[in-house]
């Protein structure tokens, strides 16, 4: 089974116009629609850093109780926050977070799996 979204909670949290706090989400893996797409926003050709920002708010399925997550929810956020989901997309965006290296218990020979079929054949 492969895992296409992943849970997180932010270190300080969104906190949104009526006050509530928002700290458990989940993200889901990139598309390469979701890569591209900010390249044509206005917004990104003026301020390339804008990219982030809009990319994030593409694959935040879920931020507390929100009901939407746009560029504006991404803006707001505290930048320990944001630095957190930058670095939290890269993980679960790049190919070698997805591998473990693994050990035989019997021989003792050493090779590399990918996570997601030790956590199917072991769950």
């Amino acid at each position: 089974m492969f895992k296409t979204e992943f849970e997180f909670i932010l270190p300080k949290g969104f906190l949104d116009k009526e006050g509530n706090l928002h700290k458990k989400g989940v993200m889901r893996l990139s598309s390469a629609k979701d890569e591209i797409a900010p390249l044509q926003d206005y917004r990104v050709k003026n301020n390339e850093a804008y990219m982030t920002i809009i990319l994030l708010s593409r694959v935040l399925v879920k931020l507390g109780d929100l009901k939407n997550i746009d560029t504006g929810t991404i803006e707001k956020l505290f930048s320990v926050d944001l630095d957190y989901l930058q670095r939290f997309y890269q993980k679960i965006n790049s190919e070698e977070s997805n591998n473990v290296n693994m050990k035989c218990p019997e021989c003792e020979c050493e090779y590399t799996v990918g996570l997601d079929e030790v956590l199917y054949q072991g769950g």
